[in-house]
């Protein structure tokens, strides 16, 4: 095992198998890092090994050649037979964890690359040294929230633009001789899935709307997987819809959502003028998708379908609460067609799942902020 910088060249490359990350929004941070080893590698295999979950994800992708999916009850030993079977020279491993760098070990693949972290550089043959300039965030203690808080200070560091999650698969990339210059998240959408979805929607419509629907769409995703301390409150996404109406808004709007996030979107719904279909629980990734290509701008919370959005060039604006843009702001870091919202507390971001006293860092972002952002995206896009 060899530990590496960033920047080395091993010897011909026929075949690469990329262990993919678990969760959709790191799935679509990955995609730089991707596009970058594809125009560097223009002739190598890159096959993608994904979460059966995520695998709809890599359709028509140009920067993966084979999608192998493997499923939630698949364990390590399973998993390492696939690895097996597809006969690579090379693994490049984006998780962290032990057990991504374990895979392809006992896959047999001779060479296997991934950030060096404790526990499992003995797994790599080519171990990167994580950035130095990149800042670890950390999730806080509730002690550690209301002494910041008691005493008015920050209880983050400021991360440098180095500790950005696509920064961290760039530099994993530019060991096997790829450019680590950021570009934006890309997903494609075909024209036929565009168009399907395009008619769908409008049906959904009455007819007296369906006009309105030339014009785009404005979508809201009031869920967030993580957990409440991501999520700004239902009822502001309620009073969202109305404020826009109230200035004159007339685009349709579409509520996305999973199956947990059912009654969060029939409330948010509730609050539109019969021009609002809600999909929340009704589609799949690729239908999620194809759905928001027919976006002006989606509100949402910091959550997986606020990078697919972005990567489909779609304008977002996200209330940021427990978490940090700049570790994982949409797209390319610094885009300005996005609108990312902070309340300027000083517990946040805590990293928590679940605040631990008021969910200030939330609450204070108010709905006629976020219809501010939206009316200013809408003014600067042209439909």
């Amino acid at each position: 095992m060899t530990s590496l910088k960033a920047g080395s060249v091993g010897p011909p490359i026929r075949r690469i198998v990329v262990r993919s990350v678990n969760w959709l929004g790191d799935a679509v941070m990955t995609t730089p890092a991707l596009l970058r080893l594809r125009q560097a590698l223009p002739g190598v295999q890159i096959h993608l090994l994904s979460p059966q979950k995520l695998a709809a994800l890599w359709v028509a992708h140009p920067a993966v050649d084979r999608v192998v999916a493997f499923g939630p009850g698949e364990g390590v030993w399973q998993v390492s037979r696939r690895i097996r079977r597809e006969g690579a020279d090379v693994s490049l491993i984006l998780p962290n964890s032990l057990r991504s760098a374990l895979e392809p070990w006992l896959g047999r693949v001779p060479r296997r690359i991934g950030i060096s972290t404790r526990g499992r550089r003995w797994w790599l043959t080519e171990a990167i040294e994580p950035d130095p300039k990149a800042v670890k965030m950390r999730k806080r203690s509730p002690e550690e929230i209301r002494a910041g808080l008691q005493e008015a200070r920050s209880i983050q560091p400021v991360p440098s633009a180095e500790s950005h999650h696509t920064r961290h698969y760039l530099r994993l990339v530019e060991a096997l001789g790829a450019d680590p210059t950021a570009v934006a998240p890309f997903l494609r959408v075909t024209d036929d899935e565009r168009m399907a979805m395009r008619s769908n929607l409008a049906a959904a419509l009455p007819p007296g709307a369906r006009d309105q629907a030339e014009a785009g769409w404005i979508g809201i995703n009031p869920g967030a997987e993580y957990g409440p301390a991501k999520r700004w409150p239902a009822e502001n996404f309620g009073r969202l819809l109305q404020d826009l109406r109230a200035r004159g808004c007339r685009l349709p709007v579409v509520v996305f959502g999973g199956g947990a996030d059912v009654e969060t979107a029939r409330l948010v719904a509730s609050h539109g003028a019969g021009n609002v279909v809600n999909l929340a629980g009704r589609t799949g990734l690729r239908e999620l998708m194809a759905a928001m290509t027919s976006l002006r701008v989606l509100v949402t919370n910091d959550t997986g379908p606020m990078h697919v959005a972005a990567a489909l060039g779609v304008p977002v604006v996200v209330p940021f609460g427990s978490t940090s843009p700049e570790l994982t702001a949409p797209g390319l870091p610094g885009d300005p067609r996005h609108r990312l919202l902070r309340a300027g507390v000083p517990c946040s971001p805590c990293f928590l799942r679940q605040c631990p006293i008021d969910l200030r860092c939330l609450t204070r972002i108010s709905p006629d902020q976020v219809t501010d952002a939206v009316m200013s995206v809408l003014a600067s896009t042209v439909s």
